[in-house]
């Protein structure tokens, strides 16, 4: 008798207005000395990739603004922005949030 295997729960996120869904990039647990660095000392990381982007704010003329990032672009932002994303929701365990394109501060090349 053949054995089901159970599928992972895709969730699709679509972002409103001018906000951005990224995925954070894990810092490295351990540095090129050899020191580990636990989990309650490792700070929130400021890196990641875009993987879901809204259509963009309204102006005052009620034009829609395009955004300058897109889905793929990994992009550095402010430390204390965003929200984060309860883990598991997109049925994996890397860590998300959510931001808005200001908080934004480069991409990366």
């Amino acid at each position: 008798m053949p054995v089901k295997t159970a599928k992972k729960a895709s969730t699709k996120v679509v972002p409103l207005g001018d906000r951005i869904v990224v995925k954070q990039s894990r810092q490295e647990e351990v540095r090129a000395s050899g020191l580990v660095i636990p989990d309650t000392a490792r700070e929130k990381p400021q890196l990641g990739k875009v993987i879901a982007v809204g259509p963009g704010r309204i102006d005052d003329n009620g034009k829609r603004v395009t955004m300058d990032v897109k889905n793929g672009d990994r992009v550095l932002y402010a430390k204390y922005s965003g929200q984060d994303v309860p883990r598991g929701i997109f049925g994996d365990e890397d860590e998300y949030m959510i931001l808005k394109e200001t908080d934004i501060l480069a991409k990366l090349a």
